[in-house]
């Protein structure tokens, strides 16, 4: 293996590594033994707990996650596409610069907003005992996790930054990807509990396991299907071109918005939800028993919300119209199709059908497995979007290293020849 390659894995599995030793260090002034408690008698909590890699339930600096980043894509993309002038910042080098500032700058704000939010909630938290989560004093404390908290979201979002660019893969989904994939040594040894302790039948245990591995297949078929769109060229382009590589199709994946939908939904979702958890007002009770993660409602409005989001970012990471003017500037055209804006309302009309059966497959991957372990009396941290998050984060991770590989040795046979 490349040399260069190796280096950029090490320096992922690195900030990888730092990733989990912050999951590790509480926030100041926290009881993390009643915090722990919280998790234990409110299980909707564990979604939450699993995007931050277990960090909520010991209310680490970095319990907020990546979320708060997430949350700001969105709202950012939301506005691009309302406003074009902060839309096209994102297709020039120097506009990008100040898109990418925005969005941290709305990062920031999330998470103090967010750790107020929290930091507040836990001063009417006690433990079984009656032991208060808060171990000094109020302001101090509000002052102290906020700027801890908030301290801890920047340094994911800095650690996501340095793995996109100096890794392997992307950073804000490897981080994500990482947090729910150092749940699942506890989440089988807590089933395998379950069993032992008779209280799970070994049938249902097997029924799940055949669940996952279906849910996988399904996943890794969907992901890897494209529909070819094939494409002409010009005699005269041929010949110019005898001695590159010309692509005759153009690939259309089924799903072309990949896991931000269901990671995006998550996000939306989870936000009002670490703000209403210690709360014991009675209108605030019913918010967050609705907005519960094993609770139809909950997985109903992520159904809705992953379709949307599969619609509005396909839209955003295809365009169709600049894929005719370029095939039409190099003199390629769709056999049977006139090139500029006919081609570009037949690409539209292809990836409005794939986006439609993308969508409903995302949402159901998203949602389905939920119902099906939840009639089995199963802990969520089983749902699809778990899932889903592994196999695509590890699949397209898996395509990016296979490229530097494939660019090494297209280097090396350039530099000594065949």
């Amino acid at each position: 293996m490349d040399k260069a390659l190796v280096n950029k894995i090490l320096i992922t599995l690195g900030f990888l590594l730092i990733f989990r030793v912050l999951a590790y260090v509480p926030t100041p002034g926290v009881d993390v033994e009643v915090v722990k408690q919280l998790f234990q008698n409110y299980e909707a909590l564990g979604l939450y707990n699993m995007f931050s890699g277990n960090a909520a339930e010991r209310l680490s600096i970095i319990s907020l996650g990546i979320m708060p980043y997430i949350t700001a894509a969105i709202i950012m993309e939301l506005l691009g596409a309302t406003f074009p002038e902060l839309g096209k910042l994102k297709k020039e080098r120097d506009g990008m610069q100040k898109y990418m500032q925005i969005v941290r700058y709305m990062t920031v704000g999330i998470a103090f907003v967010q750790s107020i939010g929290v930091a507040i909630g836990l001063n009417s938290l006690t433990g079984d005992s009656g032991r208060s989560a808060i171990m000094l004093d109020m302001n101090k404390f509000v002052a102290l996790a906020t700027v801890s908290m908030t301290a801890g979201t920047m340094i994911l979002l800095w650690i996501g930054e340095q793995i996109t660019q100096r890794g392997v893969g992307n950073g804000t989904s490897l981080i994500i990807f990482g947090g729910i994939v150092a749940g699942i040594p506890s989440a089988i040894g807590g089933t395998i509990s379950l069993v032992n302790s008779s209280e799970m039948n070994f049938l249902v245990l097997l029924a799940i396991v055949a669940i996952m591995l279906v849910t996988v297949a399904a996943i890794i078929y969907i992901e890897l299907a494209e529909r070819r769109v094939p494409v002409s060229y010009s005699r005269k382009v041929m010949i110019e071109s005898q001695n590159k590589r010309v692509m005759n199709y153009i690939p259309i994946k089924i799903n072309l918005s990949g896991v931000i939908p269901p990671i995006f939904a998550s996000a939306i979702l989870m936000f009002p939800a670490t703000l209403l958890q210690a709360s014991e007002n009675e209108y605030v009770r019913f918010a967050r028993d609705l907005l519960s993660p094993d609770g139809y409602a909950f997985n109903v409005v992520t159904f809705v919300l992953v379709i949307f989001f599969a619609y509005f970012y396909a839209s955003i990471v295809f365009n169709p119209k600049d894929i005719a003017e370029n095939l039409k500037r190099q003199g390629g055209f769709i056999p049977g199709v006139r090139p500029g804006q006919h081609s570009s309302e037949y690409l539209s009309e292809i990836a409005s059908r794939l986006t439609f059966w993308g969508a409903i497959y995302l949402a159901i991957i998203s949602t389905l497995p939920w119902a099906l372990v939840k009639s089995m009396g199963v802990p969520f941290y089983f749902g699809g979007t778990a899932v889903l998050i592994v196999v695509q984060v590890a699949l397209d991770t898996m395509r990016k290293i296979e490229a530097q590989i494939y660019m090494s040795r297209y280097q090396t046979l350039s530099a000594i020849g065949l």
